[in-house]
């Protein structure tokens, strides 16, 4: 008959370790949450530069898993249009054939417009860059969308200051680290962007819902006017953002408010630009003539 193996883990010294650092392990992590909790509940400005730290840590290995996945994708991609490569060859002829037409209109348009700009004056205003960086992670099954930005104060990041990717509008700075930032998406159920219609500049709210897309609100009584496949843009209103990035593209119409997908999707946006806070343009002092012709 076989001696009855041991019950206790006093028997052996691997099992006492084990025990020992299960225990280590539970209480610092108690600890650390606990530190987090108080910190966020009496002094935010120490809980930002805690997620700011953590940020800073982990945002080499959240780039490397972000490389993967991105990596991942693209091959499924390559794949998947190899076999549909034959189905697709005529649609494309066709979209090509209609973007050189629309092309050859968009140029047209383009002098146009540089010639009435020359007859009135307008001189646009360039904004240059804080930096160009990666986003190295982005929440996406939660109701507060976050992403993490592959540069911080070092590179003259700062709160408040909007990101843009290839697409459009992705969000703007909220918490900033020496080699990280946290970045606010759009999509996020606490971010509202003053946006307009690009067709005819009707004003609206783009609110996010927290789950991917954003809910758009006229500023004006009554039913909304917006209709699905209306592209907006930023309307400069408030400052923040600058005017004419491209926010969303409205998938319904409804009384209530339409439903929008963002025109960029952080999970798939690779490097993105930080720009300056937009400053809205101060209204002009009427004029010695206007001001006479008043009196």
């Amino acid at each position: 008959m076989a001696p009855p193996s041991p019950r206790r883990p006093g028997f052996s010294r691997r099992a006492q370790f084990s025990i020992f650092a299960s225990y280590v392990i539970a209480l610092s992590g108690l600890a650390a949450a606990l530190l987090l909790v108080l910190t966020a509940r009496f002094d935010p400005q120490g809980h930002n530069a805690l997620q700011s730290l953590a940020s800073d840590i982990a945002a080499p290995a959240s780039g490397l898993g972000r490389d993967l996945t991105l990596r991942f994708a693209e091959a499924t991609e390559e794949i998947s249009g190899y076999i549909h490569a034959g189905s697709k060859n005529a649609a494309l002829s066709r979209d090509l054939a209609a973007a050189q037409r629309q092309g050859v209109e968009a140029t047209a348009l383009r002098a146009e417009n540089q010639r009435l700009k020359a007859l009135l004056g307008i001189v646009d205003k360039d904004y240059a860059p804080i930096a160009a960086a990666r986003l190295v992670s982005s929440t996406g099954a939660s109701s507060r969308r976050y992403a993490t930005l592959a540069a911080g104060s070092t590179q003259g990041i700062a709160n408040g200051q909007p990101v843009v990717g290839p697409e459009g509008l992705v969000g703007r700075i909220v918490a900033v680290g020496r080699q990280s930032a946290r970045v606010l998406l759009i999509v996020d159920a606490a971010n509202v962007t003053p946006v307009k219609r690009a067709s005819d500049g009707t004003p609206a709210l783009a609110i996010g819902n927290g789950d991917g897309r954003l809910t758009l609100r006229p500023l004006s009584g009554g039913s909304s006017p917006f209709r699905a496949g209306d592209v907006f843009i930023t309307s400069g209103s408030g400052g923040i953002y600058r005017p004419n990035i491209p926010v969303a593209q409205a998938l319904n119409s409804s009384r209530e408010g339409t439903l929008a997908r963002p025109m960029a999707d952080p999970n798939r946006a690779d490097y993105v630009i930080v720009e300056p806070v937009f400053q809205a343009p101060a209204p002009e002092a009427p004029s010695a003539f206007t001001t006479e012709g008043k009196r």
